[in-house]
């Protein structure tokens, strides 16, 4: 169905032209690895091994894989990580926990709450913002920011919302010079992937995997399975970037969690996991036991659904497979959207739900 997309098509349907924004994303990272060099840090040492990231959609997706990556990565595995989605702050957050504030627009209700709260309690806090009252607020309660370019829609600027958060913790107390070396190293090969990568999905050609998948997907519910030793919040990326650019309804689920409940549920309601095209992302830091459920799960469902589709990246590092497995995803809700005939950009239900609440504010 490559017949089925052309310049033109992009041209077209593309009013905001995401083609090169997402595109130029090894670019962006570069930029942002700048940013996040030049940022002097957390204004404490860390006392506390938790760090908390508030944001939301776009925002949050950055303290997802800083959890991924850290949790899976040796001499890192010490942090905690938790991503607050809300408007309140859990109870164990505490006057050491080290907050980041993630706010691409600045204007993110929910973050903006629990950012106030924060300010109450907690000392060792950043905030990552291109403007908006977000960036008022650390400037009125000196909190440093890291000022990241606007003109983005916050999904579309991830290299802004997580490299300059990975090295402002690169800069604490918590790890040693040959991990911080290591992952700068990592990070160099993460761009140099990215790039590859950038040439071979932005030409409308057979060999393109992206255009392949989105292709093969069209007219079907995604559903995404991956394990959780490091491509859980790629997972997540997926998912989200299919239902925002590709309003195209996507969902997923974890290996091995769903091996002992969601496996049940693919024989009712009779005949509809026939419309269920699966996507297993897999990688080499798979636990061997979960990569047998892997081949378990296809051999029992793969009469069920209509394919299953496999994707792996050969890339060395953690952090270059993740964001290796992220732009592919990237530009298969991309090409997926034009092939639904939707423009990737704008968010109508979104925006029309943000107007219903600013009603009530």
């Amino acid at each position: 169905m490559i017949q089925d997309l052309s310049f033109e098509m992009i041209k077209d349907l593309d009013s905001q032209n995401m083609f090169d924004i997402i595109t130029s994303f090894p670019e962006q990272v570069k930029d942002a690895v700048i940013i996040g060099e030049k940022f002097d840090g957390f204004p404490y040492s860390p006392t506390s091994i938790h760090f908390v990231i508030l944001g939301m959609g776009g925002s949050a997706i950055g303290g997802d894989i800083l959890n991924s990556y850290f949790s899976n990565t040796e001499g890192t595995k010490h942090l905690i990580f938790t991503t607050l989605r809300n408007y309140k702050l859990p109870g164990y957050v505490n006057k050491d926990t080290n907050i980041i504030a993630s706010s691409y627009s600045g204007g993110t209700e929910e973050t903006n709450s629990a950012f106030e709260e924060a300010l109450k309690i907690c000392k060792n806090i950043i905030c990552i913002s291109s403007g908006g009252k977000i960036t008022d607020t650390a400037i009125k309660n000196n909190i440093p920011i890291i000022k990241i370019p606007s003109g983005y829609q916050p999904r579309c600027a991830l290299g802004y919302s997580f490299f300059p958060m990975l090295l402002s913790i690169l800069k604490t107390n918590m790890f040693s010079e040959e991990i911080k070396n290591r992952i700068r190293n990592e990070i160099n090969e993460t761009i140099d992937i990215l790039r590859k990568r950038a040439n071979e999905y932005s030409m409308i050609s057979d060999n393109n995997l992206a255009i392949s998948i989105a292709t093969r997907i069209k007219g079907t519910i995604p559903v995404i399975y991956s394990s959780v030793d490091g491509m859980e919040s790629v997972n997540t990326r997926w998912i989200r970037q299919i239902q925002e650019n590709a309003k195209h309804l996507a969902y997923g689920g974890f290996l091995p969690e769903m091996n002992h409940n969601e496996i049940n549920g693919f024989n009712l309601p009779e005949g509809f996991a026939k419309n269920i095209s699966i996507i297993f992302i897999k990688d080499i830091n798979t636990h061997p036991r979960t990569l047998r459920r892997f081949d378990a799960l296809q051999n029992l469902i793969e009469t069920d659904v209509k394919q299953i589709i496999t994707v792996q990246s050969e890339a060395t590092s953690l952090l270059a497979r993740m964001f290796d497995m992220i732009y592919l995803g990237d530009w298969v809700s991309y090409y997926l959207a034009l092939l639904n005939n939707t423009d990737p950009t704008p968010i109508p239900l979104i925006t029309k739900l943000k107007n219903y609440l600013s009603q009530y504010e």
